[in-house]
């Protein structure tokens, strides 16, 4: 058994090796898209909140994550489809003036056994409309064919019908953050969404060069934070000689790391180039940690405890909730109506899922 474990070691290590090379140049607009830090480390809170699985408290936004800098964030809609393992929400934030989208990172019993299933992923289907853009069906297919999507549209249409063409934050992290950038592209080309903007930590690669054009060209605001030897962004791997099949990263990638030596150490945030695929980013060091991909400016980015898809709520929230055929659950509430108060009962007094 061990032996197996230090051979699929080395055949990883040779698959990022040999993905290191010669860079095929993708076509982007040299729209940069500006950088705030403040904007970043605030949305960074709503990925962390949404791994939250006491319904009652992350809806009712009184979990330990759900204060400082986004206290007083009113939520509209939180979905969990129960099938595919998947959670996100929709809410206001009235500081920032905005509607805010927020999806879970994967939520499997071992983080381990995702990341090693993310270097055999394959480009394998065309993303609608786009010519030559492929990406995988397993990223596309988790926004796009789950309960998740049409629980998320309805829930911004409600918004903007109460707030108005406010602006549009879609964050997430890990897998989340790869829902979240599928997402951010239905409302801009699908939706005709004018002020959209992604915001991602720790994602993996989820389609090919052509796609990363296309993705850059409507969404030219988007942020893709990486973190220090983060194994997450490095997968499924870029092979420079299949520059047609392989994936690659859209930018704007924002490499958090480490500058100086012993005690001279200090936190540098380098914008990367438009390519997508910087050398002197995230790819300039081996991606070998999980530490890297669970902790962004000192937030925890994942859930309590590695487990799959348990959650808690109080039987009040019942009342603010309906399930499908397939046991998904979602909870709304009208833009307009009061932000409601729920007391989370006693262990003995939870549903638990």
């Amino acid at each position: 058994m061990e032996r197996s474990r230090w051979l699929i070691l080395v055949i990883f290590t040779c698959l990022f090796v040999f993905s290191e090379g010669r860079e095929f140049k993708v076509k982007h607009t040299h729209h940069t898209p500006v950088y705030n830090h403040t904007l970043t480390t605030i949305l960074v809170h709503y990925a962390s909140a949404v791994y939250v699985s006491d319904l009652t408290e992350l809806f009712s936004w009184t979990c330990e994550r759900c204060d400082g800098v986004t206290e007083g964030f009113q939520m509209i809609e939180l979905v969990v489809d129960i099938q595919n393992c998947l959670q996100a929400f929709v809410g206001v934030a009235e500081d920032l003036n905005s509607i805010v989208i927020a999806f879970r990172g994967t939520q499997e019993n071992s983080i381990q056994n995702w990341i090693e299933d993310l270097f055999w992923k394959q480009l394998d289907i065309d993303y609608p409309g786009m010519p030559d853009a492929m990406v995988h069906h397993g990223f596309y297919h988790a926004y796009h064919n789950t309960s998740i999507r049409p629980a998320i549209l309805n829930a911004v249409k409600r918004a903007q019908d109460y707030y108005g063409d406010i602006n549009i934050y879609v964050t997430g992290h890990s897998m989340g953050g790869a829902m979240a950038a599928f997402c951010g592209l239905d409302l801009i080309v699908n939706c005709k969404a004018q002020k959209v903007q992604v915001t991602t930590f720790g994602q993996p690669r989820i389609g090919n060069a052509v796609f990363a054009t296309y993705y850059s060209k409507f969404l030219p605001n988007t942020i893709r934070v990486t973190n220090g030897h983060d194994i997450v962004p490095h997968l499924p791997p870029y092979y420079y000689y299949f520059p047609q099949k392989t994936y690659h990263h859209y930018p704007t990638e924002v490499w958090l790391h480490n500058v100086g030596l012993e005690s001279l150490i200090y936190p540098v945030e380098k914008v990367c180039d438009s390519s997508g695929e910087d050398p002197t980013c995230s790819r300039s060091v081996s991606g070998n940690s999980v530490i890297d991909h669970v902790n962004y400016f000192g937030v925890d980015l994942k859930g309590s405890a590695w487990r799959s898809c348990r959650i808690v709520m109080d039987h009040g929230l019942v009342d603010y909730g309906r399930t499908d055929a397939e046991g998904n659950f979602v909870v709304s509430r009208e833009p307009a109506t009061p932000v409601i108060k729920l007391n989370t009962l006693s262990a003995a007094g939870d549903n638990h899922v």
